[in-house]
């Protein structure tokens, strides 16, 4: 199969059938074989009954349904553990995105040999309140990760198959998936400008709290991404370099009051001495971090499936079939 499209979604009923039609006019264009993967994400509207219609009628149409709202990471996560395209590819259901994007995308992956080619919505359809904070968000997320986009939140990306089958998205790291694709050795990351549609039905789905989760996320990629498979090497390293300090300050204590001993004058006791506390309580955060790394280290190597979504149905594939997860 020449592509899948992984689309999570949440209420969007009124765009399906019309971003359904425009993937296909595209695609039928094109000549590709294509797999089209809605995920929904929980949705209270009629986007799961049209879904359905759409599978009845189009062999290329699958679909994914979560029992209640797990968020974009889980749709995503769970899309990808489906798509079977050599190229794989997101988008949005609210039209914002362009399926024209995706011959050229899918070039740049095969031809350019890319593992991930991210859109750039560089003439952006939405207010100040969003485009300021999330060029401040792309800065940051540049500086600390490394990786050079304009627009890492795009939702429209295309992704070589052995990527999406090698990451884990779980939380809100949707927003990182590059990022997560470069901790995983997938480095040559490409950018392509996009077309941005104006939003044409229904609200924004996001709110501000994405600029207070955005940056913690980033902070633990970047931590998890450095130090999942030897969280010893972080946390050992400074519990050793603390309980050392703390050693230090008693030794040093140690050899004044051995000093003054000798030389026949009074001595401080140890234990009215600030800096003994300091020095004790050096060491015992030491003891505490060393031990912690330890035990990170027998959680990392044991640690079950982070992934536990509970889907009520999943359509279009060669059967119908109800999945638990558990």
């Amino acid at each position: 199969m020449d592509l899948s499209i992984v689309i999570p979604l949440l209420n969007e009923e009124e765009s399906l059938p019309e971003l359904e039609q425009w993937i296909r006019l595209v695609m039928e264009r094109e000549g590709y074989s294509y797999e089209i993967i809605f995920v929904d994400d929980g949705s209270t509207d009629k986007s799961w009954k049209i879904i359905k219609e759409m599978i009845a009628q189009r062999d290329t149409v699958k679909g994914i349904k979560f029992r209640r709202n797990y968020g974009k990471s889980a749709a995503l996560n769970t899309g990808f553990a489906q798509a079977e395209g050599e190229v794989v590819f997101t988008m949005d259901a609210d039209l914002q995105d362009s399926p024209e994007e995706l011959p050229e995308m899918r070039r740049m992956i095969l031809e350019e040999d890319f593992d991930i080619v991210s859109g750039w919505k560089k003439k952006r359809f939405d207010p100040l309140s969003k485009t300021i904070p999330t060029k401040l968000y792309n800065g940051v997320t540049t500086w600390m990760s490394g990786i050079k986009l304009h627009d890492m939140n795009c939702g429209l990306k295309a992704y070589r198959k052995e990527v999406v089958k090698s990451i884990e998205v779980y939380g809100e790291m949707h927003r990182y998936i590059p990022v997560i694709a470069k901790w995983s050795g997938f480095v040559k990351v490409g950018e392509k400008v996009v077309q941005h549609q104006a939003r044409k039905y229904g609200e924004t789905k996001f709110g501000l709290s994405r600029f207070v989760k955005g940056p913690l996320d980033l902070l633990s990629i970047m931590f998890v991404g450095k130090f999942s498979k030897q969280p010893m090497h972080f946390f050992g390293a400074m519990g050793g370099m603390v309980f050392f300090i703390g050693f230090l300050l008693f030794f040093i204590l140690g050899v004044n009051k051995a000093y003054h001993l000798a030389i026949g004058e009074t001595a401080k006791n140890l234990a009215d001495i600030s800096w003994f506390y300091v020095g004790l309580t050096a060491m015992i955060i030491g003891t505490m971090l060393f031990v912690t790394g330890f035990l990170a280290e027998l959680v990392s190597r044991n640690a079950p499936h982070r992934n536990m979504y509970l889907i009520e149905e999943e359509l279009g594939w060669e059967k119908e079939r109800k999945v638990t997860i558990l």
